[in-house]
């Protein structure tokens, strides 16, 4: 039997993730294009609330066995199943390889705990333990330190994908698996809350010990994929930074420069959170990247016109990178409508990004 994973680049993390899962139990995802999969018995995609239109004509072209995951099928795993002839739902690493080790074997697949099927969906009662499956093997991607996240912001589909409660990859899995990077460079909800027991309150002696613990090579925390929430932002987890890594910039999430919007995204911190940090940022001579959001749905013109006055004022040290609202399947937000970006702020979000100041995108935009 000939079993593929559809490369989509977007989604080359997971695929790093669930390549080394599944071999371990003996399976090789080798990674197909549009042609290849052709040939294909069992395909494999992984897929996200963006680009799942872009593949789901595909999936119901092919003559194989159709394996969907990721964020967008995990949170619509009924309409999904439309399209494919199974869901991954949430958590793949213990789940892909049941399944296809019941389709290779020719067994039920029924009751698999995390797949669903036209026979139904049995959840799991079980979360992955980090450690028990490394974050890649030959197919590299970026080392994992800790999955689910403690908040509930209303556009995001991590905690409904992985959970409330956060996992830390122990340090000694950590390091090993730097040992295999010149540059080591991590993937996580909150880069600072390694440790954390609650992922609330940033752990420094933590995150201090898996710093000094790595080898000599180029670390970068707090940076993409790593970025952090700005309450984390502190004069310990700064001088962290400084100390012990290699990035001169510092990446988090500010999102709006509106409380009242913040409130609504249930983002649990403030404006003010936001302005700390970004004095923290200059303290530590660390160039902040911050994240903003336009087109959120109960916006104000007061509300975008702040935020663009904060996107303003923090291009003058730093940079901004600016998204647009994209309602997420699973999440509160997910039938929410897109507000139209002021055509105001547009001009001025253009004129920013053409001197450097500003990158990313304001408008609607689809991503392979």
């Amino acid at each position: 039997m000939k079993i593929v994973w559809r490369y989509i680049s977007s989604s080359r993390n997971s695929y790093a993730a669930l390549y080394a899962a599944c071999e371990t139990a003996g399976y090789l995802l080798d990674p197909a294009d549009e042609k290849e999969i052709q040939n294909a018995d069992v395909v494999c995609y992984s897929l996200n609330s963006l680009n799942y239109d872009v593949y789901a004509e595909e999936m119901r072209s092919l003559d194989a066995v159709v394996i969907a995951g990721g964020p967008h099928p995990s949170a619509l795993y009924q309409e999904v199943l439309c399209d494919a002839d199974y869901v991954v739902v949430g958590e793949g690493e213990r789940a892909l390889p049941l399944l296809l080790d019941a389709l290779t074997n020719g067994a039920d697949t029924s009751k698999i705990p995390g797949v669903a099927s036209a026979s139904g969906y049995q959840q799991p009662g079980y979360m992955v333990r980090l450690d028990a499956f490394p974050s890649f093997s030959q197919m590299k991607g970026y080392i994992e330190l800790s999955r689910g996240c403690p908040h509930n912001c209303g556009y995001c589909q991590t905690p409904r994908l992985h959970g409330h409660c956060m996992r830390h990859r122990s340090r000694e899995s950590v390091v090993s698996l730097a040992k295999r990077y010149h540059d080591a460079r991590f993937v996580t909800p909150n880069a600072f809350a390694y440790g954390s027991s609650d992922g609330l309150h940033p752990d420094c002696d933590k995150l201090e010990r898996l710093l000094r613990s790595l080898p000599d090579n180029a670390v970068y925390l707090g940076t993409f994929p790593s970025e952090v929430r700005p309450e984390f932002v502190t004069a310990g987890t700064a001088e962290l930074v400084v100390q012990y890594c290699a990035n001169k910039n510092l990446h988090f999430g500010a999102q709006s420069a509106s409380d009242a919007v913040l409130s609504k995204l249930r983002r649990g911190h403030t404006v003010s959170a936001v302005w700390d940090a970004l004095d923290i940022c200059r303290d530590f001579h660390l160039r902040p990247v911050v994240d903003v959001i336009f087109g959120f749905p109960f916006e104000t013109d007061e509300d975008e016109e702040a935020t663009l006055a904060f996107v303003k004022e923090v291009s003058r040290f730093g940079k901004v990178h600016v998204h647009y609202f994209s309602p997420l399947a699973g999440t509160p937000l997910s039938d929410a409508v897109p507000r139209e970006v002021l055509p105001e702020v547009d001009r001025e979000l253009g004129r920013l990004a053409l001197h450097g100041q500003v990158t990313g995108y304001w408008h609607p935009k689809r991503f392979d």
